[in-house]
């Protein structure tokens, strides 16, 4: 089984990538699905569908083609079939502040539930192995993210924080009742939490799994969508996602000789060949722009041809992740595959929030998280092909 996400910065055209990948995956003999992940869904209007039809299916899967569904996540509907006893919590604990009731229903709506009851339908289906392929039309990049941490949030609540919060309501929350009027949690709220977490569980497990899970990053060649596009590249890495593949959509093909079209020619030309450095040595899926929308069966069809050529778009096209970090005892390295690679070769520095590596003519930009922004490389080892760099708080300067 595969589950592949599709993510990047909003309108750089995921979902009719994501599209594409599955009419061609379930016209290669797999039982695929696509689902959307996105709160704001157009994984229909995508396959040129009759909204009627979604409807109807009430948020769950409808089969739009020879082995091929789709799935639009209904949060109304989800509230229904799992998030009955905390739904009615927030929403009291919102009314008793003097927002009308209506409106409360709606702030009850947090954060976080869409991506938990999409967490939900993934688990049951690997569990049961309900299809081969699964590919996940994900919500723009900050939204992904928080949905591959959130098992791991979770797990951290449950075991850290939950036990106590049930205790402390058990005891005080009969003698607070009398006293205050916010609503205290009863222990059916704690067992819908309870049962919640218990579906999540080993999600993480195949999240990380290389061989099952892998990202794919669409962006377009342009500098802001190019800089988010790198930034996800390393909170995913830093998540323990592999990006297998990072698909450069719109790119204007070549028959396009237009003078109008020279400076976006240069352009795109220009950020094509910086994302090699960014990425590498992820393969880098160039895609020409259109000469129209992309709209139904036909138009994804060519899409995917267009992506993938021949090749069976749910193989991974990487298995391990090009970099990783980790912090120990701690210092906090970055550890980096570069093959064929010595000592002699190599020229580190540190510019803003990258550490850049130069071998030769090549380099290679790595962005850092935030917590190692304030510190300086201290040091570099080469072991076989892995390059592991320290970094050390700045020192503060002497008077």
């Amino acid at each position: 089984m595969r589950v592949i996400l599709f993510t990047g910065k909003g309108g750089v055209g995921k979902t009719s990538v994501a599209a594409a990948t599955g009419v061609r995956a379930a016209e290669l003999g797999y039982k695929t699905l696509v689902m959307s992940l996105d709160p704001a869904h157009s994984l229909s209007d995508s396959f040129d569908l009759d909204r009627k039809l979604m409807d109807r299916g009430k948020g769950l899967p409808v089969q739009v083609g020879e082995r091929l569904w789709i799935q639009e996540v209904d949060v109304q509907e989800e509230i229904h079939r799992y998030w009955g006893e905390i739904y009615k919590y927030i929403a009291s604990l919102f009314s008793i502040s003097g927002i009308e009731e209506i409106v409360a229903e709606e702030l009850a709506i947090l954060p976080g539930m869409e991506e938990v009851s999409c967490i939900l339908y993934i688990n049951q289906y690997v569990r049961e192995k309900a299809f081969d392929v699964m590919l996940l039309d994900c919500a723009p990049t900050g939204e992904s993210l928080r949905f591959v941490s959130l098992p791991t949030t979770l797990e951290w609540y449950m075991n850290r924080i939950f036990k106590i919060e049930r205790k402390v309501a058990k005891v005080a929350g009969p003698i607070l009742r009398g006293i205050y009027s916010v609503p205290v949690p009863h222990d059916d709220y704690f067992e819908a939490v309870e049962r919640l977490y218990e579906r999540l569980k080993g999600v993480d497990e195949y999240l990380g799994d290389p061989a099952l899970t892998s990202v794919r990053l669409v962006t377009n060649p342009e500098k802001m969508v190019l800089k988010e596009s790198q930034r996800a590249f390393m909170y995913f890495c830093l998540y323990g996602l592999c990006v297998d593949a990072v698909i450069m959509n719109r790119v204007l093909p070549s028959e396009v000789r237009d003078d109008y079209f020279a400076r976006w020619r240069a352009t795109q030309e220009r950020y094509i060949e910086e994302a090699k450095s960014y990425f590498a040595p992820v393969p880098i899926l160039s895609v020409p722009l259109a000469d129209d929308e992309v709209l139904g069966v036909p138009d994804l069809r060519v899409l995917a041809r267009n992506i993938y050529g021949d090749n069976d778009p749910s193989k991974s096209f990487m298995s391990e992740r090009p970099y990783r970090f980790s912090k120990e005892n701690g210092v906090y390295k970055v550890r980096v595959k570069l093959p064929f690679l010595s000592k002699e070769d190599v020229d580190l520095a540190k510019s803003g929030d990258e550490l850049i590596i130069r071998i030769g003519n090549f380099k290679r930009h790595v962005v850092l998280p935030r917590s190692m922004v304030g510190r300086e490389p201290s040091g570099a080892k080469l072991d076989g092909d892995v390059l592991t760099v320290t970094f050390e708080q700045k020192s503060e300067p002497q008077p």
